[in-house]
């Protein structure tokens, strides 16, 4: 039942016009990011060339597009996630979902899973215009593959949040809002703590997904985004229980 609700979730993104709108718009921007790095990067060939060990185009072009690509999810993310369940109460649709004969785990991790395999096209288009590189210049593929795994976790650890917030309310735009201010706020630790607020830090999904852009696969940041998605995803799920007994 969780993969025929996932499957349900995933077509209906592809029937709405906006989505095909967000998805041209997302190319464009991508696009235009990556021309732009890669014109950065041909202007300083000379001065690359005297260096002994120079950052190849992987390390100059890919890892910060796809940390620019982390940024943009968070502002993307919220977007989708505030139809998930919002919407179907406001469309009085989530009542008839929940008198069938399937559990409120099963209806969050359905939404959850759709979604997230929707973003992931997203992430695998952005990967695959980097792999164009490989048609002039040598590839990190160890690098791409860690920013690959960083980019899903982090997706996932966005789609989960917004997720519980989207079962908070009727309205899918109060949804977003909450979604995006609470992404937002979590991305201002990372960048507004001092030093030593490592602590305070280390709550931050952007502080954890760094590693995965600098090449290094750390268990404890790995550890970080599945915990984060799954006590987002059990608070979607009490909350779906909630709404069961109490209406």
């Amino acid at each position: 039942m969780i993969l025929t609700i996932a499957h349900k979730e995933f077509r209906s993104l592809f029937t709405t016009p906006s989505t095909w709108l967000i998805l041209g718009a997302l190319q464009f921007i991508f696009a235009w990011f990556f021309l732009a790095r890669m014109d950065a990067f041909l202007q300083v060939q000379t001065q690359l060339a005297q260096l002994l060990n120079p950052p190849g185009a992987t390390q100059s072009v890919a890892a910060p597009l796809l940390g620019t690509v982390a940024f943009i999810l968070m502002m993307l993310v919220p977007v989708f996630t505030m139809r998930l369940v919002a919407e179907e109460r406001r469309n009085q649709t989530l009542v008839l979902l929940m008198a069938a004969p399937i559990t409120s785990l099963e209806i969050i991790l359905g939404k959850f899973l759709g979604l997230l395999l929707f973003l992931s096209l997203i992430i695998a288009a952005c990967l695959i215009m980097l792999l164009t590189l490989a048609l002039g210049t040598h590839l990190d593929l160890g690098l791409l593959l860690t920013n690959a795994v960083g980019l899903f976790l982090l997706t996932a650890c966005y789609t989960a949040l917004g997720l519980y917030f989207s079962t908070l309310t009727t309205q899918p735009i109060v949804a977003a809002t909450s979604t995006l201010a609470a992404l937002f706020g979590l991305w201002l630790i990372d960048v507004a703590s001092t030093s030593g607020s490592v602590a305070l830090k280390a709550l931050s999904p952007t502080l954890h997904f760094q590693s995965f852009n600098s090449g290094l696969l750390l268990g404890k940041d790995i550890a970080y985004f599945l915990l984060f998605s799954a006590i987002c995803l059990l608070l979607a799920i009490r909350r779906l229980n909630n709404t069961r007994v109490y209406g």
